[in-house]
């Protein structure tokens, strides 16, 4: 059985990928500290084919732990999704953050070197900052503020493609860079603190929802399938990258909201609340290098996706409602 490794796989996107491997009858070793997991990651352990490392990746203490795992099992390809995602944690945790984006990428690299595995490593439209010009393109170099709040994602990221694509260079390691753009769908945490769980939160609660600035900065919600897919895509291809993987449909965060609210069919209210520092205020990706060199595109429409990420919310709340009975 073909065997992959997929550092951060108790995550949202982590776990969604997992499953997809699962799925398709490729064996999973997950290296994941639940930190920042899924709601759905649970029933991982539970899958044929799945094997947990419950090792934090940032630490060096346990890259013998992990790359030994890797030449056990011979790993084929070395996913490396491991860092906090969303804005409360990478806010709450910068210097964890920074860690599993330096001393974390190079384990993670150093694994798929001793097995002559592709090591796939998701960075993040965050690498272009606050963009400067509009669609994104991955030969843009970005407008990051490399001491801001932001910036231990931000430049976390960035180090993490720089440190990849040295070890490419001198020690031949084979890799793909996938620049991921707002990614959502079933998986998320409810109080993750990004855009859909907080819109989604809201309207369900009969609360206005909380908007940093006016609203009108804009995003490209690409759903959790889509990215799934071209990751794998990307995986398979002999493209090193950067390459984005997102929808590139840009829409507002309130007309974002309005969709949620439509499909709730409750009012829309929102709360305007004071900008957050170094917030995008343009946030499309230019994807016409993963259509003419993957033939890949995100399929998914924003009211689908939305409509089933409301639902996966509604059988969380159920679900808990049975567990207290």
């Amino acid at each position: 059985m073909k065997t992959v490794m997929v550092t951060g796989a108790l995550g949202f996107v982590g776990s969604a990928l997992s499953r997809r491997m699962l799925a398709e009858g490729v064996a999973v070793i997950g290296v994941d500290d639940w930190s920042s997991a899924s709601p759905l990651a649970g029933a991982l352990l539970q899958e044929p084919g799945f094997m947990l490392l419950d090792v934090d990746l940032a630490s060096f203490n346990v890259r013998d732990i992990v790359r030994n795992a890797a030449k056990e099992h011979s790993v084929e390809t070395v996913f490396h999704l491991a860092c906090p995602a969303s804005p409360i944690d990478y806010f709450s945790r910068p210097i964890e953050t920074l860690e599993v984006c330096s001393t974390g990428t190079q384990t993670a690299a150093l694994a798929a070197l001793d097995t002559h595995a592709v090591l796939v490593f998701t960075s993040t439209s965050e690498v272009y900052g606050d963009p400067l010009e509009s669609p994104q393109s991955e030969d843009y170099w970005g407008n990051v503020n490399p001491t801001g709040p932001r910036a231990a994602y931000d430049e976390g990221k960035r180090y993490a493609e720089a440190l990849i694509t040295a070890m490419g260079r001198q020690l031949g390691l084979k890799y793909r860079i996938a620049r991921l753009f707002n990614t959502y769908g079933p998986g998320m945490r409810a109080n993750d603190g990004r855009i859909v769980p907080a819109i989604i939160g809201s309207l369900r609660s009969g609360k206005p929802i909380p908007i940093f600035g006016n609203g009108l900065q804009t995003r490209s919600l690409c759903f959790i399938d889509d990215t799934v897919s071209g990751i794998l895509a990307l995986a398979a291809s002999d493209v090193s990258g950067p390459m984005n993987i997102g929808r590139d449909d840009e829409n507002t965060i309130l007309e974002i909201a309005g969709v949620a609210a439509t499909i709730l069919n409750v009012p829309l209210r929102t709360e305007l609340l004071p900008a957050r520092a170094d917030d995008p205020v343009r946030r499309r990706p230019d994807v016409s290098l993963a259509r003419r060199s993957l033939g890949w595109e995100a399929l998914t429409s924003l009211p689908t996706g939305i409509s089933s990420t409301i639902d996966y919310f509604a059988s969380l709340d159920e679900q808990a409602d049975i567990s207290l009975v």
